[in-house]
């Protein structure tokens, strides 16, 4: 197939969707022309950045019943002028129309540049902003090439915070491990980072070589993937489990790196830690809650994760684990 125009695209039929989901979602835009090695954007929704009509959007937007709104754009403001003055539209129209939602995102760190941006995105409800900051030092985002990071150095990471914060905005800031030239020390150093940083809520995954990705082909190429019996071994490409072998360390060894770090990270003091300082800066109760409650749930699927058993590996594969919920039999 080909990667169509967004322009007079259909509103999805949400009457067959159950009642009960407290989020509806949006798209406007599709593509990204970034093309970091570990992301699939580009392969499943093409380089080439495509918009839809901000009047459109804002139509849908009207025939939402939710409140809360998530904007599954892989970044909400694009790339150039022409895209960010799309996206300017649909927050200042949201308030002219008086579409009254609240609303989280995924932005680039340039998020943060702009304060009319900033100010409207505010305006028209914005609760919180996914940035994918992968890590806190260059020499972790030059493996993966993120470009967009790298250009702006770690050291505007802050700022940028700040100035999202000014918005009345959180920041939920996800951090991948297990990149080439990871160690337990460095992924220790990644998590210290993470507690003591202004991001709001933290989320941690597994680098993860997804189909139609140049990690993929590089990790295959290169007999790294612990797990190539397709389709069925797709299953395990979720984010969730160490699938390939990592360059400083063994599978193992960075599967209960991530536990730990896991269980440091969660823990009530330093939730309620973050909960507070969010309040203090976007001086928001709403964003407040939005970041709380999205820190609560990554903590459940950490706690999860500690009442886990690992899994014994394949048999014909290298050392991998899977974590599986202990359940009680009936």
């Amino acid at each position: 197939g080909e990667w169509s125009d967004l322009k007079s695209m259909p509103f999805p039929r949400r009457d067959l969707f159950n009642s009960g989901y407290m989020f509806a979602s949006v798209q406007t835009s599709r593509g990204c022309p970034m093309d970091c090695d570990f992301c699939s954007v580009a392969a499943f929704n093409g380089r080439r950045y495509r918009r839809r009509a901000s009047e459109e959007v804002l139509d849908e937007l009207e025939t939402i019943p939710q409140k809360m709104i998530f904007f599954v754009d892989d970044n909400i403001i694009g790339y150039g002028n022409e895209a960010r003055e799309e996206a300017l539209k649909i927050f200042k129209g949201m308030v002219k129309r008086k579409i009254k939602k609240w609303w989280f995102c995924q932005a680039s760190l340039n998020f943060g540049d702009d304060e009319e941006l900033l100010k409207w995105a505010g305006r028209s409800g914005c609760k919180m902003v996914f940035i994918g900051l992968e890590a806190e030092k260059a020499e972790a985002l030059e493996k993966v090439n993120k470009k967009l990071n790298i250009q702006r150095g770690v050291n505007a990471y802050e700022t940028a915070f700040q100035k999202i914060h000014q918005a009345g905005i959180a920041v939920l800031g996800a951090f991948i491990f297990g990149m080439d030239g990871d160690t337990p020390q460095n992924l220790n150093m990644r998590a210290n980072y993470m507690i003591r940083s202004g991001i709001d809520v933290m989320q941690t995954t597994f680098l993860t070589p997804l189909p139609g990705t140049r990690l993929f082909d590089l990790y295959l190429q290169e007999n790294r993937l612990l797990y190539t019996d397709f389709p069925k071994d797709w299953d395990h490409y979720d984010m969730t489990e160490v699938i390939y072998q990592p360059q400083a360390m063994a599978p193992d060894i960075l599967a209960q790196t991530m536990n730990d770090i896991n269980q440091r990270i969660y823990t009530w003091s330093t939730l309620f830690s973050k909960a507070f300082h969010s309040f203090i800066d976007t001086k928001d109760f709403i964003t407040t809650m939005f970041a709380w409650n999205s820190n609560i749930n990554y903590r459940n699927v950490g706690k999860g994760v500690r009442k886990n058993q690992f899994l014994p590996p394949p048999k014909k594969k290298q050392l991998t684990y899977k974590f599986r919920r202990k359940t009680r039999k009936p």
